[in-house]
């Protein structure tokens, strides 16, 4: 099957923006920061009143801002599938057919995990001799063969799953926390910090060992329940989700001094970025904000898929620059292999366009998908939505809101409405927080309509669904004894397996 390869933005970063062209350089060092949970709107570059991001306001300064940045999934583990194997969770499995439209991810009692026939990004770098580590939450599964370290990573140190807990009793085990192949410990909150030591050690070992690197750090803190060390404790005017934040800006900013300190700056790529949007429903203590986009995370509304982005890299990157064309975090993968010199698989789709100059101007499509159903699409500044559903009225009743104060007639619905007949379309540009749909009367409609269904109907012709991995459940599968757990004396007795379909409700 020919790739249809996913590089028409990163394209022009590499073929329009960079200040020199270095042909027989050898292969860059790749870094992709991925927040969790962090909202567009929590940088001070993006206008964040308390303005307490210095150290990524600085790198937005020194490389380039992508405001239309999209991560592939409103939920963490379908994004992260995302990132790592440049498909669509419809493709690569990481969704659930157990009902229309539901966000599903990897939780302690999940059966599945990365499916054996996906490519992870790892896996095709080490055919050109990196060294890959991830530093903090990985989530595509936490039984044995859906580790890190069976799916292309040389090294990992962090957790399979969310960092909920402490469980101090037998009916739940903890979250373990791994240091490679077996366990560190558990409880990630006192056992993850500081969130930069782990990537400054493997960064000054590949260096010295002259090994390029892939360094996926994966970091945590802004995921309900947030946390932060003691240091940045209080220090926010945002409460403890901006002590997490703070923190967070620390360590990237010592990263990138360490990237200077060591001489390679000017030979690692490095990217920043969330899994999706802020969980606006954890309220303002415990979430973030998404700027002046609808919603937040678990929603195909803008809060829950646009996400903060910048892309550095000293003497290649031009300082300063702001590129408003769409792409996604499917993008990174693809990216990636170019930057390393490795030919994309050609035994499967990937997300996007083809790459050639004439594609450098075009938008690719946003694609927004909720669990195994097409939400909306975005083709340049429109975006047309197929389906609206926030969350059930069950739910809501119960107080669970994924759009507190954002209530929109007929736009945040809390039943599933279609609207395939006459989709409900946006110009983003004027109305970004996607309050006033276009008149079906009107010629800008129809244009805009006769556009995306074009899209639309490529995407379905070229769609193949990949199985579903998040359908069952099972209390047997926990992590109730890792490997490593009887060094610490952490082993406990799992139950017998008895599986069921997983109850995703919204």
């Amino acid at each position: 099957m020919v790739a249809l390869t996913l590089i028409t933005f990163f394209a022009a970063i590499i073929c329009c923006s960079w200040t020199k062209n270095l042909p027989n350089a050898p292969s860059p060092n790749i870094i992709i920061m991925l927040m969790d949970d962090m909202g567009w709107g929590d940088l001070g570059v993006f206008g964040q009143p308390s303005k307490e991001t210095p150290n990524l306001d600085a790198m937005a300064a020194e490389g380039m801002l992508l405001p239309n940045f999209y991560t592939a999934n409103p939920l963490c583990s379908p994004s992260r599938a995302a990132l790592l194997t440049g498909r669509l969770p419809i493709r690569n499995g990481f969704y659930t057919t157990n009902a229309r439209a539901r966000n599903a991810y990897t939780p302690q009692d999940i059966v599945g995990g990365i499916s054996k026939d996906e490519i992870l990004l790892p896996q095709l770098l080490k055919t050109k001799g990196y060294v890959s580590k991830i530093v903090g939450k990985w989530h595509l599964g936490h039984r044995p063969q859906y580790l890190p370290l069976k799916n292309g990573f040389d090294e990992w140190f962090g957790s399979p799953n969310c960092h909920f807990g402490p469980y101090n009793d037998q009916s739940i085990p903890n979250i373990p926390v791994y240091n490679n192949s077996e366990i560190k410990a558990e409880n990630l909150y006192t056992n993850l910090l500081p969130h930069d030591s782990e990537g400054l050690d493997f960064i000054l070992r590949q260096t010295k060992a002259q090994q390029p690197f892939f360094l996926y750090w994966a970091v945590d803190a802004t995921h309900a329940p947030v946390y932060a060390s003691k240091r940045f404790l209080g220090k926010s005017q945002r409460g403890r989700y901006g002590d997490a934040v703070m923190e967070l800006d620390y360590s990237i900013g010592q990263i990138l001094k360490w990237l200077r300190t060591l001489g390679i700056d000017n030979n690692t790529f490095v990217f920043f970025t969330s899994d999706n949007g802020a969980a606006v429903m954890s309220g303002p203590n415990e979430s973030g904000s998404n700027g002046p986009f609808l919603c937040g995370k678990e929603t195909t509304f803008e809060g829950g898929m646009r996400e903060p982005a910048i892309a550095w890299w000293p003497g290649h990157i031009k300082e300063g620059s702001v590129n408003f064309q769409l792409a996604n975090v499917m993008d990174l993968f693809t990216t990636s292999l170019v930057l390393a010199g490795i030919n994309p698989p050609d035994d499967r789709i990937l997300d996007g366009l083809d790459l050639t100059p004439v594609l450098l101007n075009c938008s690719q499509p946003i694609f927004y998908y909720r669990g195994n159903e097409l939400m909306a699409v975005r083709l340049g500044e429109y975006k047309a939505h197929y389906w609206t559903w926030s969350n059930s009225w069950e739910e809501f009743r119960q107080g669970i809101n994924f759009c507190p104060g954002e209530e929109v007639p007929n736009v945040t619905t809390h039943e599933q409405k279609e609207h395939t007949l006459q989709p409900l379309i946006f110009h983003l540009g004027r109305d970004p927080g996607e309050k006033f749909p276009l008149s079906v009367l009107s010629k800008e409609y129809q244009d805009a309509l006769s556009r995306i269904s074009a899209v639309v109907q490529q995407h379905k012709d070229t769609l193949v669904p990949g199985i579903p991995q998040l359908n069952m459940c099972d209390s047997a599968v926990m992590n109730w004894a890792p490997a490593g757990c009887e060094k610490l004396g952490k082993c406990l007795k799992p139950p017998e397996s008895n599986p069921w379909k997983c109850d995703w409700p919204h």
